[in-house]
């Protein structure tokens, strides 16, 4: 009844061959498929399930705003509440406009980018995923590289001129492409650590460059932190590394998980959004009281439990203990780790840009990721992700966790 029998391609299980399961609920770090089967879940919705599936203070969030109404179509005081703690998190987001998807986010973010500059080039990074927007399609990650599409047909090639490419971590590569085409690039748009090709942390130095590179240019820095903020740190990968970027795409992770994304920055850029300037984006639904209600719950919870220190903690313990495995079965494997984001590639290594991440064995990967299954243990279906910890996962899951996965590689590594 729908294209491949799921609604987001990398569900298909495409990247490591079968079948999907089927899930029939979840609570805290657990997911449970339609047969009964439990799984210790490392995908978490694909990242914004920071506390763990079914939080008690987001579920009852959720509750009472449905009981007073699933969508109302005009302003809510749960979206002031709401922007106003995001900001106090994101400090650089000093207005903000509330959509429905990180997708909606990006591609709102770039128009506004391209509007406030006069220019029309967008520059992005080999790998990097940025939501289906046609202009983020060329060298994309994600479901993209999972399914090894190079670019998507149904892009205009027009389209696609306008957006030029580069290896991430290379200062120099964006030099060049800078020195060529200054005058007309509207914006980078960067995922300070990538989530979307496996996960690659930035080199010393690199977005401190990006920072002086676009500024020197007028161009605006974008930072997509859909899938690291709120989850390297309590600022985002901006909080963490001290760089400040003109514009920021958030989301579902400020929704407890429920549909929503978000793009602020600077006042006088977010201040050509429309009603205030010119450049038109809407949404029906967006800032949907059952979204804001449950945004606040959980953003809530991380300020007053400050889990960060915990969650680095115990990420680390993880990637520590599947790279031991790996070592100990004389199986090549680089890892990396930032607050509660991490990810491990089957490759000698180092992966530093999406070049070295297709260096990777996925063969190994599907067979591991299948083995791990068969025990329990649910990670992304696909090479290509980020894994997630939440704050419900505990050390006993973790440890459990590295001895399923050994066994899992033992026997995918025949």
């Amino acid at each position: 009844m729908t294209p491949g029998g799921v609604n987001s391609p990398v569900r298909a299980f495409r990247g490591v061959g079968g079948e999907p399961f089927f899930v029939d609920r979840a609570e805290g770090p657990r997911i449970w498929d339609v047969d009964g089967n439990s799984y210790l879940d490392y995908v978490l919705s694909w990242g914004p399930l920071i506390l763990g599936h079914a939080h008690p203070d987001v579920v009852e969030a959720i509750g009472l705003a449905a009981a007073r109404g699933t969508s109302y179509g005009a302003p809510t005081p749960a979206e002031v509440e709401l922007a106003q703690l995001i900001r106090e998190f994101v400090p650089s987001m000093q207005r903000l406009r509330f959509v429905n998807s990180g997708t909606e986010a990006t591609m709102s973010a770039v128009r506004l980018a391209r509007a406030f500059t006069g220019r029309d080039l967008l520059l992005k990074f080999d790998g990097c995923y940025h939501g289906h927007g046609d202009s983020f399609l060329v060298k994309a990650g994600s479901g993209v590289a999972t399914l090894g599409l190079p670019n998507s047909p149904g892009v205009p090639a027009e389209l696609s001129r306008l957006t030029l490419t580069a290896p991430f971590n290379d200062l120099e590569a964006v030099e060049a492409v800078f020195r060529a085409h200054a005058d007309r690039i509207a914006a980078v748009i960067v995922e300070p650590a990538v989530g979307n090709a496996g996960f690659i942390l930035p080199e010393d130095g690199y977005l401190p460059g990006l920072r002086r590179i676009t500024a020197a240019a007028g161009a605006l820095l974008i930072f997509d932190e859909v899938m690291t903020g709120f989850r390297v740190a309590p600022g985002g990968a901006q909080g963490h590394f001290g760089v400040r970027p003109d514009l920021t795409t958030l989301g579902k992770v400020i929704g407890g998980g429920l549909p929503v994304g978000a793009y602020g920055g600077r006042s006088e850029i977010m201040d050509w959004v429309a009603p205030r300037g010119p450049v038109y984006q809407a949404g029906t639904l967006s800032g949907n009281p059952l979204a804001m209600a449950a945004g606040l719950a959980q953003l809530r919870v991380l300020r007053v439990m400050d889990p960060y220190p915990e969650l680095e903690r115990r990420t680390r313990r993880l990637v520590e203990g599947l790279l031991a495995n790996a070592a100990e079965l004389g199986v090549p494997a680089v890892g990396a780790h930032l607050g509660s984001m991490w990810g491990v590639f089957f490759a000698e290594g180092p992966v530093r840009c999406y070049a070295t991440a297709l260096t990777s064995d996925t063969r190994l990967f599907g067979r591991f990721f299948h083995a791990c299954l068969q025990r329990g243990v649910f990670f992304a279906p696909s090479a290509f992700e980020a894994g997630f910890l939440s704050t419900a996962h505990q050390d006993a899951d973790v440890d459990h966790t590295i001895d399923c996965a050994r066994d899992a590689l033992r026997a995918a590594r025949g």
